[in-house]
């Protein structure tokens, strides 16, 4: 039986005392803990030891939404790996769409950070994903196949039986208009033979629009291992849904 990963990436939103606010519903009405389904919380940087000292006595695990390559040095606001660890992050995004579009980060930069995750026993959570374009020029498993690839390739050497992916759509990221479960599983399985090449097989996210009303479709399909959330994940409420989902589908 496989397990789901719930992840919620609350990107540029809530402050420490918000998120204070938000976790302490979050706990208060989440279901019990399930062997089988991790749930994770990526709050801002300002936030993550708040919300490392809320889930001290919980299975939620703590994950951060980015980190630099380099373990120190004159890199104005940045943030390492080394130092997420040191407040007990077991999770971070990287490679996120909205990274690579505004800071231009490319597949080889995000290995360097996969690989300083690593050193520091922390998960990637790796995401890969095409343009609306690209989707409708038939470029999406070329586009795909070449951002894990050529991570893959530099990370060639490094035990990488640790890493998510998350497979996020460009065009589905907060636009509502989130892929079919044909669509996200005909690109998990992609993923899943390309990665096969390289003697590995990782778990892999559906990320785009993933809301509390189409999650049990998404959830459900066998290529897809979890959900990387983004609005749904800023309201206790459906986040706590998609939970539910996750586990009324692993029982």
């Amino acid at each position: 039986m496989k397990t789901l990963y719930i992840a919620g990436n609350w990107k540029m939103n809530m402050s420490p005392s918000q998120a204070e606010i938000f976790m302490q519903e979050l706990i208060a009405t989440m279901p019990a803990a399930h062997d089988r389904c991790e749930v994770i919380v990526c709050p801002p940087y300002l936030a993550l030891s708040t919300v490392a000292k809320q889930i001290e006595n919980t299975r939620i695990m703590l994950g951060a939404q980015n980190c630099h390559e380099q373990e120190k040095g004159a890199y104005t606001g940045e943030i390492s790996a080394a130092m997420l660890a040191d407040i007990g992050v077991k999770y971070c995004i990287v490679g996120h769409s909205e990274r690579r579009r505004d800071f231009q980060e490319t597949d080889t930069h995000i290995a360097k950070k996969i690989m300083a995750l690593l050193a520091k026993n922390i998960r990637p959570i790796w995401c890969v994903g095409e343009t609306l374009e690209e989707r409708q020029t038939g470029m999406t498993f070329e586009r795909i196949r070449s951002q894990v690839t050529t991570t893959l390739d530099c990370l060639k050497g490094q035990d990488c039986s640790s890493l998510l992916i998350a497979y996020e759509p460009i065009w589905a990221i907060g636009t509502g208009l989130a892929a079919t479960p044909e669509q996200a599983e005909e690109v998990h399985s992609h993923i899943h033979h390309t990665i096969a090449s390289y003697s590995i097989d990782l778990p892999i996210l559906y990320g785009g629009s993933v809301t509390a009303e189409n999650a049990e479709s998404l959830l459900s399909r066998e290529a897809i291992n979890g959900a990387l959330i983004g609005g749904a994940a800023l309201s206790a409420q459906s986040f706590n849904t998609i939970i539910n989902t996750a586990h009324s589908l692993i029982n």
